[in-house]
Parts: C-alpha cells; structure tokens; sequence
C-alpha cells in the first residue's frame, strides 16, 4: 500500500561518526511530515569512526534496525530495499561518492527515496568545498538563516541549482530553559576531540580549567568528554584531556564526565568552550555560554564563527566573575531558536518532504553538480576512496561488490579492521607526533 495511504513511511540514516548518526536520526524524526509515522532503519559506514555500542548508547537514539556497511553493501541495499526518505549524514565526499552510486543503483526505477543530507553544525571552514560535495541532494539542510543565505549563494555562484537548501535548525537542542543558578555552581567545559590539536594548547586550557575549580572551591567543575580512549568521533582525538589530567592533583570539586550533553547541560550554569556546538545547545537554552579567546580567534580554532555573539571571553575574565550576555540578534540567526521558535523550525523540510513524495511520476534522477564532465580531476579521486569508479559502480575488488561474505570472509574482515582502526587511532597519531620531533 502507498506510504500516503497508511500515513507510514520508510527511512534510512546512513553515517559515518557517533555525532553524524546522532544527526541524521534526529532530523528523520523531526523532518518527516507530521501526520506520519516512521519505521527507522541505520547504516554505519565502516571506518576510523564507526560509533562503538558505549557511544551508540551515549547517543540515546535508537532505530528499528541498525548494522554496519561498507559503502558498497549499503549500495546494494539501497537496491534491494525500497525506502521513502534516505538521510545521508557523512562527510562530504562520502554524501559525493553515494550521490553517483545511488544515481546508477536507481536508473530505471519506478521510483526512488527523497535523499536528504546537511551539516551536524557549524559551517565554519571548507564552506564551497563541503556544499558542492552535497549538491545532487533534494534537500541540503541549512540549520540556520545564516547558512540558507550562504549555501544559496555558493550554489548560485557556481551556476547549480540552489532550490534543494532548505532552512532547520539544529535537530538536537531541546531540553528545559535555564531559569537560574544551581546548588553548587555548575562551570562545564565542552571538550573538542580536534580543536586545539597541539598537547601545549590543550594543557594550558586543562591547567586553566583546573585553576579556576581551585580559585572558586564553592563552584562544581566538569570536564565534559566526548569519547574515551581508543573512541573515535567525528574529529580524531590524538591527546585526550583524561590522559594529559591523569597525575595531576585535581581539586575535589573538579571532575570528568561523559553522557549526554542535555543531561550535563541540565545542571550547567555557565558553559565554556573553544568552538563546540555544545555552545549552540546552550544557547537555546539561554544559559550563559563563553567561547574562549585564551589561544585567539581564529578560524583553523573554529572560535572566529562566535564574533558578534556577546559570548567571546578569557580565562581572566571568568575567574574574576564575567557572565557573558549573547547578542539577540546575532542568536536569531543561528538556529538555534532561544526565542521558542524550535518547534516550527523544521516545518519547511517537512513540507518539502510531504511535496516530493506526492511528486506525480515520482522522482528525476539525481544530479550532483560535480560530473566527470565539471571535475575530471577530482570526481574520480573522490569515489575511488569508496570503491567506486567515475560512474558509481564499484570497482573490481571493491568490498562486498558481488556477493555477501561467507563466514570465514567475515572473520577475516574482522580482523583488518581491528587492526586498520588500530592503525588510525594508535598508530598514525604516535608517527605524526615523531614526525614533529
């Protein structure tokens, strides 16, 4: 029966990190029509970051079925299946590469799935680079007017069609507005597993964090960690805070935690951070947030995308006591909706959902603006890294290309993986450090 006639729809999440599935399930749920109801299923593209069941339980989102691919079985799958709306919440090349292989996988067919794709949240660097890579998507998710406005503008700029960027908000703020102080005071940093990247500059801002739990001993503060380690997320981490903290004497009234970010923020008082997007979820919830200017504001930081919010501070500044005052209208743009708008947010995505499936004679094919035909040079490197060749079949070798693997193949592959991620996450980062010496 028709999804329109059980109000019943088919999705699929494909991604490739703990915070891009975290993503791309929460924006299935709050993009797809109201009227509906959804049968979720998730694909985690094998790789360096492929979630662990700890960050997967951490997430706290769950679906009807969740399994592991390389890009060509979820291909396959893709096939085999048939799915009303699918989510690609990856990295751009991976959305590119899965673009030009969904586009043959679907030649011919009677119909094929909305496909949606966007950012997890700040687009603070490789802005063209990383929106040309989604082109070819229905919708390319902007999670705030700032970003609508520039999306449509590179698109345009290039000559591609533009009407694909549809303006959300960030899928995952919610949780109650902060209406005062707790008992203790709660100071929380928001640890990045990339920014900074330098052990000189994430020890000054453990020290720093440590100085002021023992500068103010009536205040409670939380180191908040994203991964543990061995964890990967969607940044590699090289120095984590646990281990550049472990010897040091630590105050009583200082401590690392993990968990969800909305739990911790329920009891934050004042959030700190370099550039996270954790600073976007207290936002939303109006409690006072400081970006760090302590090492500058720069972009390779990610701190730069903060100027004109009000929320720009030092470590001097908030041990001498500085509360931070957002500027509403810079809030206003970033999607992150402190002004009660959060539940209308997602209704341009929703409609334009609810239009594309009533699509009279279904869907065109996709039609990415990157082809063999605009970036001869650089298209074909792109699918190569996901075993596909210039026209997104895969190429000879390529995982799973013909067959699902029998038992002994699975042991095997089981086994490269164990030590491609140990390769990535243990390995390489002790060779750059050399190479650094």
């Amino acid at each position: 029966m028709p999804a329109s006639a059980t109000n019943s729809l088919r999705v699929a999440v494909l991604a490739d990190s703990d915070t891009r599935w975290k993503w791309g399930a929460l924006t299935a749920q709050r993009a797809i029509p109201a009227e509906s109801d959804i049968r979720l299923d998730g694909y985690l593209l094998r790789g360096r970051a492929t979630p662990t069941a700890r960050q997967l339980q951490e997430v706290g989102v769950h679906a009807d079925s969740l399994r592991e691919v390389t890009a060509v079985e979820f291909l396959r799958a893709m096939r085999a299946e048939s799915y009303d709306v699918l989510v690609l919440a990856l990295v751009g090349g991976a959305v590119q590469a899965m673009l030009h292989g969904l586009r043959r996988v679907w030649d011919g067919a009677a119909k094929r799935p909305v496909v949606v794709t966007g950012y997890v949240g700040v687009v603070y660097e490789k802005l063209a680079d990383g929106l040309l890579l989604r082109h070819g998507a229905d919708l390319v998710l902007a999670n705030s007017r700032q970003d609508a406005d520039r999306f449509r503008a590179v698109y345009e700029g290039v000559g591609a069609d533009a009407s694909s960027v549809t303006e959300v908000a960030l899928p995952f703020l919610g949780g109650e507005p902060y209406t005062g102080e707790h008992d203790p005071y709660t100071v929380v940093f928001a640890a990045q597993p990339s920014v900074p990247d330098s052990r000189k500059d994430r020890t000054y801002l453990l020290n720093r964090l440590i100085e002021h739990a023992r500068k103010h001993p009536e205040r409670e503060v939380l180191l908040k960690l994203r991964s543990k380690p061995g964890e990967h997320t969607t940044h590699i981490e090289e120095l984590p805070y646990q281990k550049l903290a472990q010897g040091q004497d630590l105050p009583a009234n200082f401590r690392l935690v993990y968990g969800h970010m909305g739990e911790v923020l329920d009891r934050t008082d004042l959030l700190v951070t370099v550039s996270s997007t954790a600073a976007l979820e207290a936002l939303h919830r109006r409690i006072p947030t400081v970006i760090l200017t302590d090492l500058g504001v720069r972009e390779v930081l990610g701190n730069h995308h903060f100027v004109g919010s009000g929320c720009l501070a030092s470590w001097d500044q908030l041990d001498a006591g500085h509360r931070p005052a957002p500027d509403e209208e810079w809030v206003a743009r970033q999607g992150v909706a402190a002004d009660g708008s959060y539940g209308t947010a997602f209704d341009p995505a929703r409609e334009r959902i609810a239009e594309l499936l009533g699509r009279p004679g279904g869907l065109p094919p996709l039609n990415p603006y990157y082809t063999t035909e605009t970036a001869p040079g650089y298209l074909p490197g792109i699918l190569a890294r996901h075993h596909l060749g210039p026209d997104g079949s895969p190429l000879p070798g390529a995982p799973a290309a013909d067959k699902a693997p029998g038992p002994v193949r699975q042991i095997v592959r089981r086994a490269a993986r164990g030590a491609y991620r140990h390769g990535v996450q243990r390995v390489a980062p002790v060779i750059r450090r050399m190479g650094e010496l």
